[in-house]
């Protein structure tokens, strides 16, 4: 779920225990849409994370690491300046809206105090961070939103603030009584489960179901349907709710589904679903840190990794039309033996052909039956048979241009969906940089110089114990896959792949031990997990000793042959292995 008012109260809550009376000391933009602000006060260290990502806006205290760029851009350098060594004085959540403001005193160059403003608008793709003066004067935005953009206001330098159209929405904080209630929600015209989140700021569908469950209506109900005690049920429970969140008796916790994966998060406890499993936290922090660690990563991988989708897919593309048309073409060619045949006939028969036949009628002596071939009667006997060997030569040639061109054309479509399956495994910057130089050294990417080299050294294979405690490693690129199994693995380590599928090769380290049945079937299972086949139940695995492995002479990454194997069916899957950090 998105961060909804009721979570941001929570986070507000938090960060006025935390952080106000505290002093900047550092500021850095890890990411184009991304701030981290690090704080002292009381003796600890604080890390805010501001995020503006469209799909994962959010605003809490993060112990998740994040790379300081070399070059701050201009927004981080402008924040530096007003920011820097400024004490926050109060945190608020206006009118229960998806806004947080920092409110941050500080000494401008004349040394006098004066105070600015840091907005975070959590709107999902209008999310937006905003550094204002105490008047309202915008300094500047992570994010310009002209009036090309957004007809319903400007976000730029110099310009005023003003706070994002609410749709007539009303704040759930202030005290209505039970007939003006009624009256908000009957405005809406609609079935109450929407009209409570389309009357109130911050109310999310979740909460809204929530209200509808604990008051026991079926919130498909339209709200002219209800009677006074359905009304007054749901009135009730709506203080009950606004009354925790006034008191601060805020209880976060993660939601798990049927599978133990993330299904949402909430500040407060939810009884609609109490089938499920839930896990609690004393902080809300901790659950967004938890919540969106993996997803927020994945999100940024798939951003950052969608020019180089695009490429292979465009080359893919390209490859695959290109082979279509040589197979066209090589199929065209299969009748060239004809031609030779019937020069030879032709040849055999050169002293019974007259000057001008048209026609020749002799014995096949291949097949013993009687064939008829064409004549030009304007050319000698000779020069007819020569004509038809012209034409099998021509088409020999050609065939065997063909079958070269087939075999480079399916080696790069090969080669192609060997970097498109390890797009599905990267898991850092560091992985992406492996691609990119792979992309540019086969002429797919523009080459460019490498200012981030300190990453390609990072990016390691991922590292697994069998249940029985031996070591697995899998490549997650080819360039990984290289390394991994041409220089990291020894003579006697077994070796992984799936067959004839695109895939990461899997080591599995012996030290001079023999594997267990159950090391071969995980260490198989890994490597059909780690391949396109990934969502096939039945995956075909080669496997074989690591000296059997050999790297043909200028093939690309990732390629490499073997003559002696065994082969073992599996499910992919890396359940029954753990992983090393």
């Amino acid at each position: 779920m998105a961060l909804d008012g009721i979570v941001i109260s929570n986070i507000v809550y938090e960060l006025n225990n935390l952080i106000v009376g505290g002093r900047i000391d550092k500021i850095y933009q890890p990411e184009n849409d991304e701030l981290i602000i690090s704080i002292r006060n009381n003796k600890t260290s604080y890390k805010l994370l501001l995020s503006a990502l469209a799909n994962m806006p959010r605003i809490h205290i993060t112990n998740i690491p994040k790379k300081n760029p070399l070059n701050p851009p201009n927004f981080c350098m402008l924040l530096r300046k007003h920011l820097i060594g400024g004490r926050i004085i109060k945190v608020v959540q206006p009118n229960f809206e998806r806004i947080v403001e920092i409110y941050i005193e500080h000494l401008n160059e004349l040394g006098d105090l004066c105070v600015k403003k840091l907005i975070i608008e959590i709107m999902g793709r209008h999310s937006n961070i905003i550094i204002c003066e105490d008047t309202n004067r915008i300094l500047d935005s992570i994010k310009h939103i002209s009036l090309n953009v957004s007809s319903v206001r400007e976000v730029l330098p110099n310009r005023t603030y003003c706070y994002p159209p609410n749709k007539n929405k009303v704040n759930p904080l202030q005290q209505y009584t039970l007939d003006e209630f009624i009256n908000l929600l009957n405005d809406k015209n609609t079935i109450i489960h929407k009209a409570l989140y389309f009357t109130f700021n911050g109310v999310s569908p979740i909460i809204s179901e929530e209200i509808c469950y604990a008051a026991n209506i079926n919130s498909s109900t339209a709200t002219e349907e209800l009677s006074s005690e359905e009304y007054n049920n749901i009135y009730e429970q709506f203080n009950i709710l606004i009354e925790t969140i006034k008191s601060n008796n805020y209880k976060p916790n993660i939601i798990l589904d049927n599978e133990g994966n993330y299904k949402e998060f909430c500040s407060l406890e939810l009884s609609s679903y109490n089938q499920y499993d839930i896990l609690n936290f004393q902080s809300i922090y901790e659950v967004l840190d938890k919540y969106y660690i993996n997803s927020s990563n994945s999100s940024r991988i798939n951003q950052k990794s969608s020019d180089i989708r695009r490429i292979i897919t465009t080359n893919l593309e390209r490859c695959y039309k290109k082979l279509d048309l040589q197979l066209k073409q090589i199929k065209d060619t299969e009748s060239r033996d004809k031609y030779k045949i019937k020069g030879e006939l032709i040849t055999a028969n050169l002293y019974s052909i007259a000057e001008g036949d048209k026609q020749l009628t002799t014995i096949n002596y291949y097949t013993n039956e009687e064939v008829t071939i064409n004549l030009k009667p304007n050319l000698s006997p000779s020069e007819n048979a020569a004509k038809y060997y012209d034409k099998y030569n021509k088409l020999k040639r050609t065939f065997y241009a063909l079958t070269e061109q087939i075999k480079d054309t399916q080696a790069e479509i090969d080669h192609l969906e060997s970097i498109k399956s390890s797009l599905s495994f990267v898991q850092g910057e560091e992985d992406l940089l492996l691609i990119r130089q792979e992309l540019m050294e086969y002429g797919y990417l523009k080459f460019r110089k490498n200012k981030n080299k300190k990453y390609l050294q990072k990016s390691k294979p991922i590292h697994y114990k069998t249940s029985d405690g031996f070591d697995i490693y899998v490549g997650k690129n080819n360039m990984q896959n290289d390394e991994l199994t041409m220089k990291f693995a020894t003579s006697n380590d077994w070796w992984f792949h799936t067959k004839e599928v695109p895939g990461s090769h899997v080591i599995i380290k012996t030290n001079g031990k023999e594997l267990s049945d159950t090391a071969y079937e995980e260490a198989a299972e890994l490597a059909a997990f780690y391949s396109k086949a990934n969502e096939s139940t039945k995956v075909a695995v080669d496997y074989t000793l690591r000296k059997h492995i050999k790297k043909p002479q200028g093939s690309v990454p990732g390629y490499v042959i073997y003559h002696t194997n065994y082969s073992m069916y599996v499910t992919p899957s890396n359940k029954r292995v753990s992983l090393v950090n």
